[in-house]
C-alpha cells in the first residue's frame, strides 16, 4: 500500500439503519440553476451567489456548482448560527465537531467527480462521519447512491432529524465505527471523510472500487492536515498530498 496508507484496527460491527433518501435525479450537469425567490435565508439567491463565490475561487463543476447552490445549509445549523449559514466557515454542530466550510465541501465532492469511475456518473459513495447531514446532501445531488457513517449516536440522529425533510432516498445513515468503512455497500466509486487520521485505514482502501477515487484528510510530517486523494486501478494505488485542511481528529469505536 502507499505511504500514507497504513493497518486499520478490528472491525467493529456497524449498525445499519433504515433509509432516508430522494427521488430520483436528472444528469446534475444538465440541471438549471435555483430560482432566485423567497426572502432571508430561504431566498435561493441566498444560495446562488454563495456558489458563484464558490466558481470565483475556483470550483468549476456545475454538478458541484448547482448542488451547493441547492441545499438549503443554514437547516443543517444551530439556529443561533443560522446568520453565519452561508459564510466560508465552519460552525460547531456539537459533541465537539463541525460542519465544514462550503468551500472545503465543494472542493472534496468536486476532486471525487474527477475519478475515472465519475467520468459517466458517479456510482455509489461512502461518506466517513454524517455530522449533520449537510455533505450527505450535497453528495445526494451528485452521485447515485450515498451510505453515510457516523460513530456519535447524537449526530446521527441530528442527521437523521436534519434529512428527514428532504425524503432523499439514494442516502443510507448508519450508525457505525467509520475506520472500518461500511462493506455491505461496498465497492464504492467513491469515499470521502470529514475527519483526519494519521493514515488511511486498509478498510478504506479494501471498499473502493477499482476505478474509485478517496479523498480524505491526513496528517502529514509537521503534524499539520493535508488533503489526500488515492486512486485505486488495477495495477493498484496512486496517491497525491494536496491543500492544507483543518478536520477534527479521525477516531474508532461508537459513542
Amino acid at each position: 500500500m502507499p505511504g500514507w496508507v497504513a493497518r486499520s484496527a478490528q472491525p467493529q460491527a456497524a449498525i445499519a439503519k433504515p433509509v432516508l433518501a430522494r427521488s430520483p435525479a436528472a444528469p446534475v450537469a444538465a440541471r438549471s440553476p435555483a430560482p432566485a425567490v423567497g426572502v432571508g435565508l430561504d431566498s435561493a439567491a441566498v444560495r446562488v451567489r454563495m456558489a458563484q463565490r464558490l466558481e470565483a475561487a475556483g470550483i468549476t463543476h456545475p454538478g458541484v456548482l448547482h448542488a451547493m447552490a441547492s441545499v438549503e445549509r443554514h437547516r443543517f445549523v444551530d439556529s443561533a448560527l443560522v446568520n453565519q449559514a452561508y459564510e466560508d466557515t465552519s460552525l460547531p454542530i456539537g459533541l465537539g465537531q463541525t460542519i465544514s466550510k462550503p468551500s472545503v465541501v465543494a472542493r472534496m465532492v468536486e476532486l471525487l467527480l474527477g475519478s475515472e469511475a465519475a467520468r459517466s456518473g458517479l456510482g455509489r459513495v461512502l461518506e466517513i462521519g454524517t455530522g449533520c447531514g449537510y455533505q450527505a446532501a450535497v453528495l445526494s445531488r451528485v452521485a447515485r447512491e450515498v451510505y453515510s457513517i457516523e460513530r456519535l449516536r447524537g449526530l446521527h440522529e441530528k442527521a437523521r432529524h436534519n434529512l428527514r425533510p428532504w425524503r432523499l432516498t439514494n442516502v443510507h445513515l448508519i450508525l457505525g465505527d467509520g475506520m472500518q468503512g461500511f462493506v455491505n455497500g461496498a465497492p464504492y466509486a467513491g469515499i470521502i471523510s470529514a475527519a483526519g487520521g494519521n493514515s488511511i485505514p486498509d478498510a478504506w482502501c479494501d471498499q473502493l472500487a477499482v476505478g474509485g477515487r478517496l479523498v480524505a484528510p491526513v496528517v502529514v510530517g509537521d503534524g499539520k492536515q493535508a488533503l489526500l486523494v488515492i486512486d485505486k486501478s488495477s495495477h493498484g494505488f496512486k496517491q497525491s498530498i494536496l491543500e492544507a485542511v483543518n478536520f477534527v481528529p479521525l477516531k474508532s469505536g461508537i459513542a
